[in-house]
Formats: structure tokens, C-alpha cells, sequence
């Protein structure tokens, strides 16, 4: 089983950007997308070229801000929304997809704010998902993927002492958050296959930070132990474009 997960800023703004023809090139059997920028019909309309997966979205109540999508060659045992917590709940950030071995959970992780004024409640929803997965777990393994919003290690991010404890997605309380996640039974997969690999998952659009390679990795598949035998390859895949992120992959046997 081939899952690409990707944050593609803004579903309607990507699929002018041979979007379509990278999914072709990907080919994946689950595609989990975030950070849609639009409501349910929308992304509908916007991926009717992909009407051979089923095609679920979770939309945020403001307009034009966060959401989720996943689709799927086969159709999942169930699907669910969200994470049953109501100040969590408004910004379309989780969809879970019930497959017969697994659950495959699709997030689109809060960002604390250019001034970490959302850094507390970062901290909070970091504990409120993990202690969803791990409900979850307790019924069937989880994969876990999608845009974390946090570089884990130094090794995660270009300029790490710059940005220690002054950016977003790179301090302690972040980081905190990774390190409860990977704690409490669930593997990074591409750090855990790629212990010393510099690759990233994010560049700004500012500053020619591609061009550069000045990014960050806050894209995940966090795992289930139990799963970590199955899994062929977990890959971060720069060669497409589209989004200030390109996909990552895990390649697994399910």
C-alpha cells in the first residue's frame, strides 16, 4: 500500500500547477491532503479529475482556512470527523479513515502564530490528539499522518539555533509535544528508516528558501510500533511542486 500525504496551500491555488499530472506520477492507493483553503464542495469540484477514489473533506467553519481531504482507491471500513472536543473541532483538521487493519488519520496540526499566540492552546491540542490516538490504538494500529507543524530535531531544520524558542513550530513546548508522541508508542517513520538524512518537507516561499534549501521537516507518518515491521519505505519526495510543502510517502504492507 502506497500513502502520499501532502499540505498543498490551497487545493484550488495547486491543482493549476500540474497537480494532477504528479498524482499521476505518485500513484498513491490512500492520498491524504492538507490545508485545502476551501469548503466541502469545493474541493470536491476542484478534484473531480481524481472520480476514481472516494473523496472525503473536513472543512473549517471560517472560509478560505485550514481543511483537510482524504482519497482512497477502496472504500474505507468507516470514516469520522474530528476528534470530539468542540474547541478543536471548528477548523477541519482530522479525518480518520477505518480501513480492516488500521486506522489512518489525516491532520492538519495547528500552527502557534508569528508571535506564539497560539502557543498554549498548541499545547493542548498536542495532548488532547495524542491521547485521541491512543483511543484509536487501543482498537486497531494508527497511522498518523500529515503536516505537525514542528521540527522534532536540529537535524529537522536549516537554521535551528536562530530559530530555538523564537519560530513557530520549533520551540520547546513543540517539541515537548513530538517528543509525548514518539513516547508514548508511536515511530517517526522516515527518522526512524533515515536517522542521519538532512531532508525537509517546508520552505518558506520568501527568500528563495527552495532554491536555497533553507527548510524545515514538519510533515509526519507517525506509526504504530506494532507496524513498524510492515513498513517498505518512508520517503520525503522534494521533486514535486505545487506548495511551499511537497509529499512524503510510506510505503507499507497491509
Amino acid at each position: 500500500m502506497k500513502i502520499i500525504s501532502w499540505n498543498v496551500n490551497g487545493i484550488r491555488a495547486i491543482i493549476k500547477k500540474e497537480f494532477f499530472d504528479s498524482i499521476d506520477v505518485l500513484d498513491p492507493d490512500i492520498l491524504c491532503i492538507q490545508e485545502t483553503k476551501a469548503q466541502d464542495t469545493e474541493v470536491e469540484k476542484a478534484l473531480l479529475p481524481l472520480k476514481n477514489h472516494h473523496l472525503y473533506c473536513n472543512s473549517a467553519e471560517k472560509k478560505g482556512y485550514s481543511g483537510t481531504a482524504i482519497l482512497s482507491k477502496s472504500n474505507p471500513v468507516s470514516i469520522s470527523y474530528d476528534i470530539g472536543i468542540s474547541e478543536h473541532d471548528a477548523e477541519g483538521r482530522v479525518i480518520c479513515a477505518e480501513y480492516a487493519d488500521f486506522y489512518l488519520i489525516n491532520v492538519y496540526v495547528p500552527n502557534s502564530g508569528q508571535q506564539l499566540e497560539r502557543l498554549t492552546y498548541r499545547s493542548q491540542w498536542d495532548a488532547d490528539f495524542l491521547q485521541y490516538l491512543k483511543e484509536k490504538e487501543k482498537i486497531k494500529p494508527v497511522i498518523a499522518c500529515g503536516d505537525f507543524n514542528v521540527a522534532h530535531q536540529a537535524i529537522d531544520l536549516k537554521n535551528d539555533k536562530s530559530n530555538y524558542n523564537k519560530t513557530a513550530g520549533y520551540t520547546q513546548t513543540e517539541i515537548d509535544g513530538m517528543d509525548n508522541f514518539i513516547n508514548s508508542g508511536f515511530m517517526d517513520s522516515f527518522r526512524h528508516l533515515n536517522p542521519d538524512e538532512v531532508a525537509y518537507t517546508y520552505w518558506s516561499y520568501r527568500f528563495k528558501a527552495r532554491e536555497r534549501n533553507t527548510g524545515w521537516r514538519i510533515d509526519y507518518f507517525l506509526i504504530s510500533n506494532s507496524l513498524l515491521p510492515k513498513v517498505k519505505s518512508s520517503q520525503i519526495l522534494p521533486g514535486f511542486f505545487g506548495s511551499d510543502h511537497c509529499p512524503i510517502l510510506l510505503e507499507i504492507d497491509l
